[in-house]
């Protein structure tokens, strides 16, 4: 699977090969990609040679190959972006006053695919899986579920391998655990913390540094609300 940057910049070389038979510039890479620097190209260029997507041709400036497509096509490669989520997330009604009821019929809430609590990697969706929920363990919206990769938040008692419930959410307050989407490329689970005009993704172990990033960086796409964990 690809990262939504990584899809564009592969279609972006592949039309431009078909057109032109010339593959396009770094910096009209960069133009495309509406990315700030030419770092950001290297690495999807990078990305994509070490998938197999595409090859660079040595001894030859600017010489790129597309290999191959995505399986479904070029415009086949999925990735889960919660901000652009179409459809299928689980709804539940806003809590009544009254006491809850054990026995309400559950929720099915879908299985996006996975998010780092580590390192970012990539947030896959991944259709047709689902678990249900009790609304007791919903917040009134909508939700999906997230595997957590990765061990940085332990002290919050997120470990690798829980699924952890998001209500889908633009906005969240200092101390709340978030679904993060950082330069529209990677997607991970933090805490948030807000230093003046600055957004801090904060780990909850004391091997991984908090990242401290400009709100233009930060995308929030959900709050923490439940999690489950197998034994």
């Amino acid at each position: 699977m690809l990262t939504r940057k990584q899809h564009e910049l592969l279609r972006f070389i592949h039309d431009r090969l078909r057109e032109t038979g010339i593959p396009p510039s770094f910096d009209e890479m960069k133009e495309a990609l509406d990315l700030k620097s030419k770092s950001g190209i290297h690495r999807l260029i990078t990305a994509l040679e070490e998938r197999g997507f595409i090859r660079r041709l040595p001894n030859r400036a600017r010489a790129l190959e597309v290999i191959r497509l995505p399986d479904a096509g070029i415009g086949g490669a999925r990735r889960f972006n919660p901000s652009v989520v179409e459809g299928g997330l689980a709804k539940a009604k806003p809590p009544a006053p009254s006491a809850p009821s054990h026995n309400a019929e559950s929720v099915m809430v879908p299985v996006m695919g996975r998010i780092a609590a580590g390192t970012p990697i990539t947030a896959l969706q991944s259709q047709g899986q689902a678990i249900p929920m009790s609304p007791d363990f919903l917040a009134g919206g909508e939700h999906f579920a997230l595997e957590v990769r990765g061990d940085s938040m332990v002290e919050a008692g997120i470990l690798d391998g829980d699924t952890v419930v998001i209500r889908k959410q633009e906005t969240a307050i200092t101390g709340d655990i978030i679904v993060a989407l950082i330069d529209d490329e990677e997607a991970t689970l933090k805490r948030l913390r807000r230093r003046g005009s600055s957004i801090a993704l904060e780990a909850a172990n004391p091997a991984y540094e908090t990242r401290v990033l400009g709100p233009d960086r930060v995308k929030i796409q959900g709050k923490l609300v439940s999690l489950i964990r197998r034994y």
